[in-house]
């Protein structure tokens, strides 16, 4: 019988003294391969680790797990500290996310409760009516340990029926499915390989667009997981088997698509127009197609093609025969263009909102104009675009901090959004462009604990190395004491152009009540600053992604934030080339380290099944100047022998789909074999996880516990040693 959390503290105590004679696992052994790179020969001690089907790999896997989970288990501290971020989860009376909006007032979206596991998905008509629950991941038979939960969903446009793909135990790999709204009852149509499966429904509301993944067998590489992939046009209670490939590769002599590139199609409701959207991976910049319904009945689509990468287009939308640009084409922040459908000109476009200080992050219409989120000094803005020209109408917020779009639809006036900072929970708002007013919905239930006066949040320049200003966002208790002794937690990512905005989680506060701070690196290779930010951390210029974390370290201990014994970094997946070239470069400058299934062996990342897709982000070995970038942000290959490492917690989830769990491992076994700070080397592995996508709430606590506890126990806290 497992152990309550209401008796955690006790059934602590009973496994400590079990465990308190563990001694650690043997250490991987070492066998050498050496590869060749355009004359330098590179030796990798670990390279059988890739097989993760061979029992020697997993044995060994297992028992570093093992010694992990009973390591962390004998930490005094932590079975209280996990009784009370769960304290904190629960003082939430729900949580509210990923919103749709239909006419009639319809709205969809995930609830996730108190005591559930999973977010639920449920609709209603109108803020005031009562919820209806559509799909119930948790109900669904799964293996042993194992959970279901939801990828995706997309309401036909008349809200009858709703797509969704759910996925086991945050393997992502999403099998779609449809349910009526009106009765709650599946149709019958699954669909396999629906990873990336993105309905686009057409104007019947009968049929939808879907990406499937290709069927791959015994004799495919690990590689050929993504590639070419199609989108196929399924007719609701037909054989998926026999649905027809419609856009992809080596379909259309129209059409030019790498074997690597992920196909899409967008509708957009009442539009007469639909979309073939080309994601060459990882890249931000589309090619897009553009066909017409009336068009596109015969076997043949006539795609003509509305833009490619060099348009540098990130996001669209549609109103009416207009479409709206997002581009950083001779706009580094970004500008919004507006062209044509029946005759366009994306070259020529007209600009309706100018490239400014703020950085425009999204585009969407609605009835009554085109809304666009923006991004000022770390502050979220939205404007309002009026159809028929007029000047940018600046949305009332109630107050600041990161501000999203959560729902709109062209055929609605208005918009929902979501609005959160740093100390205070997210509340969803809605917009009346009748009456400008802003106005709270109600759907997000405020929790006790979700706006606590005595937290504080800062937002400060930290020079680096080449005197570049990084924005370092700091989060403690008001009247913290600048004496160096604040346990400290610093993340940083930097990769994709993805900005790191403001959030708030009542279950950090559990790091606060310690006397935690909480700070984030807005780092080089993220958003913040539009796409020359992102540029100016990506491939040749990576290093300075760390470098600017670092920096920010070094700016914490200066102005006696905290200090070496006090600090900890953690980052994740793209992030974990931050981390651990942060600890290679200066391990000194940390305490402790939590590297989350971190990309780690980054010159052999391109080999995996998700590797293809991010050569556009980070380069490919296939030449040599990749090779060079590659080698420069592999950690692993950075490890020195004899060298001070502090400690450092690596995880995985082992059906991760986007960083393969022996990244991650090699990671783990070369710092192992190679530290002689005497400081713990520790993996930890989830069995029934991925990258976190679809990880159920008591996995995701108790890693949060894990990750507090460990960096207190390597800050020296009392009540964190074991004894």
């Amino acid at each position: 019988m497992g152990c309550s959390r209401f008796f955690l503290l006790a059934c602590a105590i009973g496994l400590r003294a079990q465990i308190t004679t563990m001694a650690p696992p043997p250490a991987a052994p070492v066998r050498p391969v050496t590869d060749d790179y355009y004359g330098r020969k590179i030796t990798d001690p670990y390279r059988y680790m890739e097989n993760l089907k061979d029992p020697e790999v997993q044995a060994w896997f297992r028992a570093q797990n093992d010694y992990t989970r009973a390591t962390l288990a004998r930490i005094p501290g932590r079975a209280a500290l996990l009784a009370r971020i769960w304290e904190l989860d629960e003082s939430a009376p729900a949580r509210i996310s990923d919103l749709r909006r239909l006419p009639g007032d319809r709205i969809f979206y995930q609830k996730l409760l108190p005591k559930e596991e999973v977010p639920k998905l449920y609709t209603r008509m109108g803020l005031n009516s009562a919820e209806v629950l559509l799909v119930d991941p948790a109900r669904m038979p799964a293996p042993a340990n194992g959970h279901y939960s939801l990828s995706y969903y997309a309401p036909s446009p008349d809200g009858r029926y709703v797509a969704y793909g759910v996925s086991l135990s945050g393997s992502e790999d999403a099998v779609l499915h449809v349910v009526e709204t009106a009765t709650g009852k599946e149709t019958g149509d699954l669909i396999d390989r629906a990873q990336f499966g993105d309905p686009a429904w057409r104007p019947d509301g009968r049929s939808f667009f879907y990406n499937r993944l290709q069927k791959t067998g015994p004799a495919s590489k690990p590689t050929d997981l993504y590639l070419k992939s199609r989108v196929f046009l399924h007719v609701m209670g037909k054989d998926p088997e026999s649905d027809r490939a419609v856009f992809g590769s080596d379909l259309s002599t129209k059409v030019a698509m790498a074997e690597a590139d992920i196909p899409f199609i967008v509708t957009v409701p009442e539009s007469p127009y639909f979309f073939g959207v080309i994601a060459h991976g990882v890249q931000r910049e589309f090619t897009i197609y553009l066909a017409s319904f009336a068009a596109a009945d015969g076997p043949d689509i006539p795609w003509q093609k509305l833009c490619d990468t060099d348009e540098a287009v990130t996001a669209f939308d549609v109103h009416g025969d207009d479409i709206y640009l997002l581009t950083h084409k001779g706009a580094s922040r970004y500008k919004i263009t507006q062209t044509r459908l029946d005759r366009p000109d994306v070259a020529g476009a007209e600009v309706v909102l100018p490239a400014a200080q703020a950085v425009a992050r999204y585009v969407v219409a609605a009835r009554d104009g085109v809304y666009v989120e923006l991004l000022d000094g770390g502050i979220g803005r939205v404007v309002r675009l009026p159809y028929g020209g007029g000047k940018p109408e600046t949305i009332p917020l109630p107050f600041e901090g990161a501000v999203s779009v959560a729902a709109s639809d062209p055929r609605v006036p208005g918009v929902l959004l979501n609005v959160i900072s740093w100390n205070r929970a997210g509340r969803i708002y809605a917009y009346d462009p009748a009456s400008r007013q802003t106005t709270d919905t109600g759907l997000q239930p405020k929790g006790p604990l979700d706006d606590p006066s005595d937290v504080q949040a800062e937002e400060v320049k930290a020079p680096s190395y080449d005197a570049t200003p990084v924005p370092l966002s700091i989060v403690h208790r008001r009247g913290v004491k600048l004496d160096g002794s604040n346990p400290t937690m610093l993340i940083g990512y930097g990769a994709y152009g993805f900005s790191m905005l403001p959030f708030f989680d009542p279950k950090r506060l559990a790091w606060i009540e310690h006397g935690g701070i909480f700070a984030m690196a807005h780092v080089r290779g993220g958003g913040e600053y539009g796409e020359d930010w992102h540029l100016a951390g990506k491939m040749l210029t990576k290093p300075n992604t760390w470098r600017d974390m670092i920096a920010c370290a070094e700016w914490l201990i200066q102005h006696k934030y905290t200090s070496p014994a006090k600090l900890g970094i953690q980052g994740a997946s793209a992030g974990g080339i931050t981390i651990g070239r942060s600890i290679t470069e200066r391990p000194d400058l940390f305490a402790a380290a939590v590297d989350s299934v971190p990309m780690s062996d980054v010159v052999r990342a391109e080999f995996t099944p998700n590797g293809p897709p991010n050569i556009p982000e980070f380069g490919s070995v296939k030449t040599e100047e990749g090779f060079e970038d590659l080698l420069a942000m592999s950690a692993y290959h950075h490890i020195e022998d004899g060298a001070l490492y502090p400690a450092v917690m690596v995880t995985t989830g082992f059906n991760d789909p986007r960083v393969i769990s022996w990244e991650p491992g090699k990671m783990a076994a070369r710092l192992a074999a190679a530290t002689a700070s005497g400081k713990p080397i520790l993996l930890r592995v989830d069995y029934q996880a991925g990258h976190g996508i679809g990880s159920r709430k008591t996995q995701q606590i108790e890693q949060m516990a894990d990750i507090m506890s460990f960096f207190l126990w390597q800050f020296g806290d009392p009540a964190f040693q074991p004894k």
